[in-house]
């Protein structure tokens, strides 16, 4: 599933499985490192479909992350599924990334904190 531009400066990236998963994390790497910082969206991440992380999927996350840090823009990571939230708890990454319960709660965290 392709990443999709929610608003202009917000994109929703509706993961599943491999071997979409590490395409589509590479996808949104690639856009970001392409875009201007100022032009970079937030993103969000719905791991509904997601039903396991291996570790070149954590390295895409955690290469996501840092450059949205880079451009001042916030990743917000949703829907997390009792798997992968297993993975995050094991490898610390529950105090590494923001985490909403939904898409639409991750949405208004977003718009919350760019007012």
């Amino acid at each position: 599933m392709m990443a999709t531009d929610w608003s202009d400066n917000i994109v929703i990236a509706d993961l599943s499985d491999e071997p979409s998963l590490s395409e589509e994390l590479t996808n949104l790497n690639t856009r970001l490192a392409e875009a201007a910082p100022e032009e970079a969206p937030h993103v969000v991440l719905n791991l509904s479909g997601v039903t396991y992380l291996n570790s070149s999927n954590i390295a895409q996350l955690l290469r996501l992350r840092k450059r949205l840090g880079e451009c001042e823009r916030k990743l917000r990571v949703c829907s997390v599924a009792d798997p992968v939230w297993s993975i995050m708890l094991v490898t610390g990454l529950d105090k590494v990334f923001h985490f909403q319960p939904d898409t639409a709660s991750a949405l208004a965290a977003l718009q919350l904190e760019d007012t």
